[in-house]
C-alpha cells in the first residue's frame, strides 16, 4: 500500500500532508528529507505565518517537522509548514455545504471558521426558520455547525453562510373553511337591504309592505265611493276610513226614507 511518504513525488497532491527531517538550512530556507526521489524545499516565508529574519531560529538540521505540498516540480518538491486552508477563494461556490466551528457571536449574526480565508458569517435571519432576536438564542462559541455557502465576494473577501437553508420548510397547515351560514327562514323578519337595490327603492317596499292589505269587496266599495265623488282613479285608503264613509252613506240613506203607515 502506498503512503503519502513513500508515493510518487508526481502522485502527490498539493496540500499532502507530509512528516519529513531537516537535511541542511540555508539563508534562504530547508531542505527536508521527506522520502521522495527528490528532496523537498521550504522557503524561508513558508516556515510560518510570522516574519522569519533568520532559519535557525525557527528549524534546525536533524528535526522531524510536519509539512504540506505546495508544488511538485521536477527537480524538487516544493513545501510549507503553514497548514494550508481548507478552501482557496476559487474553490468557493454557492450552494456548496461547509462544516465549521463558531468561533465569534454578534447580535446581528455568527462568524464560523470552516477553513477559508476569512470566517463566514451566518446572519441572525439566516440561523433558522422562525424570528430570532439575537444569534446567541440559536448557536453557541466554539459549536460545530453545518451550513449552505449563499454568496461570495472574492473582492471585499466576505462570505455569506446559511444554516436555514439546510432545514425543511415548515408547511402550515390548511384553515378549515368557514361554514355557510344558515339562510333564514321566511318570515323571520330580515329586512336587510337586498345587494344591489338602492336605499330609496328598499325604504319604500318596507312602507308598502307594512300597511294594511285590503280585501276584495272593500276595493270594490272604495271603487264605488271614488266613482260617486267624481274621481277617476282610485287611491289606496285605509281600512278605517272607508269604514267611516260607510257608516255617513248609511245615515244618510235613513234619513231621506219615506215613513209607511202603520
Amino acid at each position: 500500500m502506498t503512503t503519502p511518504d513513500s508515493a510518487p513525488a508526481v502522485a502527490l497532491e498539493p496540500k499532502t500532508k507530509l512528516s519529513g527531517k531537516i537535511l541542511k538550512t540555508t539563508l534562504a530556507g530547508a531542505l527536508v528529507d521527506i522520502g521522495q526521489s527528490v528532496p523537498g524545499v521550504i522557503h524561508i516565508s513558508q516556515l510560518q505565518q510570522e516574519a522569519v529574519n533568520k532559519v535557525e531560529d525557527v528549524v534546525k538540521e536533524g528535526q522531524t517537522v510536519d509539512v504540506w505540498v505546495r508544488r511538485v516540480k521536477k527537480d524538487r518538491i516544493e513545501l510549507t509548514m503553514i497548514e494550508p486552508l481548507g478552501f482557496e477563494w476559487k474553490e468557493i461556490v454557492p450552494d456548496m455545504i461547509v462544516k465549521g466551528k463558531v468561533v465569534r457571536i454578534e447580535t446581528y449574526g455568527a462568524f464560523v471558521d470552516f477553513g477559508a480565508e476569512r470566517p463566514g458569517l451566518i446572519h441572525v435571519s439566516e440561523l433558522t426558520r422562525g424570528y430570532v432576536k439575537t444569534a446567541s438564542e440559536i448557536v453557541k462559541e466554539g459549536e460545530e455547525i453545518e451550513a449552505k455557502v449563499l454568496d461570495v465576494d472574492r473582492r471585499k473577501r466576505q462570505i455569506r453562510l446559511s444554516m436555514k437553508a439546510l432545514q425543511p420548510e415548515v408547511v402550515e397547515e390548511a384553515k378549515p373553511e368557514r361554514e355557510d351560514r344558515k339562510p333564514r327562514s321566511a318570515g323571520s323578519g330580515d329586512k336587510r337591504k337586498p345587494k344591489g337595490k338602492k336605499e330609496e327603492d328598499y325604504q319604500m317596499d318596507v312602507e308598502v309592505s307594512n300597511e294594511p292589505q285590503f280585501t276584495a269587496m272593500q276595493m270594490a266599495w272604495q271603487a264605488a265611493l271614488e266613482r260617486s265623488k267624481g274621481r277617476g282613479k282610485v287611491r289606496p285608503k285605509s281600512y278605517k276610513s272607508a269604514t267611516e264613509e260607510q257608516e255617513k252613506m248609511f245615515n244618510r240613506t235613513l234619513e231621506k226614507r219615506v215613513p209607511t203607515g202603520g
